[in-house]
């Protein structure tokens, strides 16, 4: 156990540079708002979505229908229902570490796990530790917000970074095939649909063609 945890910290340091930062900042802005501490903790333990949990806020303070929420939390997060499916066979032998292994599937962790997908424990064990350092950056943004100076300069290229990392990793480790496939349907969606309607469009292309190429096999 004490091996798996030590593998997992080394593992997740980058993500935990990230998640107190952003952590942190959702503390501070949710604070600003004089939104309850105990509010800001059961977001970062219960709902642990980054970008939906900053989109909370103003529903926090300007309430509107369920339908709308919806709406708004879909548009968000489709990318899970995309990625997390690549996830099936490997949180199949979780036992009772599945339901939490799901719902605390980040892009950040993904981009882990998908390297040590055939470590039942360690996955589990970073996807704890990266929830952890993401509360633990809540709770110092919200009691010392007032004291950190704070930019969100470069925040929103983050995700990309991230996913170019991704990209890179596989490239070099010469899966080209996905990496085209991806880029394919990503451009010709571009093409298609336009720069606001074309993530979901290219995400279902590339499911549909992997999943056929799957049959296929």
């Amino acid at each position: 156990m004490k091996q798996t945890l030590k593998e997992a910290f080394v593992k997740t340091v980058p993500v935990m540079a990230a998640y107190l930062f952003l952590g942190s900042a959702f503390g501070i802005s949710i604070q600003s708002h004089n939104i309850s501490l105990w509010v800001a903790l059961f977001m970062s333990i219960f709902i642990y979505a980054g970008a939906m949990q900053f989109a909370s806020i103003p529903l926090l303070l300007n309430p509107v229908s369920l339908f709308q929420t919806f709406i708004l939390t879909l548009s968000i997060n489709a990318r899970h229902l995309f990625y997390g499916l690549s996830m099936i066979g490997p949180f199949k032998n979780s036992g009772k570490k599945k339901p939490y292994m799901i719902f605390s599937l980040t892009d950040e962790s993904y981009s882990l796990l998908i390297n040590n997908q055939n470590d039942t424990k360690l996955m589990f064990t970073m996807q704890v530790l990266n929830q952890s350092y993401w509360v633990l950056g809540t709770l110092i943004g919200y009691l010392f917000g007032d004291f950190i100076p704070f930019s969100t300069e470069g925040i929103d290229f983050s995700m990309t970074a991230l996913f170019i990392i991704i990209f890179m990793e596989k490239f070099f480790e010469k899966e080209y095939q996905p990496l085209f496939i991806g880029l394919i349907c990503s451009i010709l969606s571009l093409l298609l649909f336009g720069p606001d309607y074309f993530i979901i469009s290219s995400m279902i292309a590339i499911l549909s063609i992997l999943l056929l190429k799957g049959e296929a096999q």
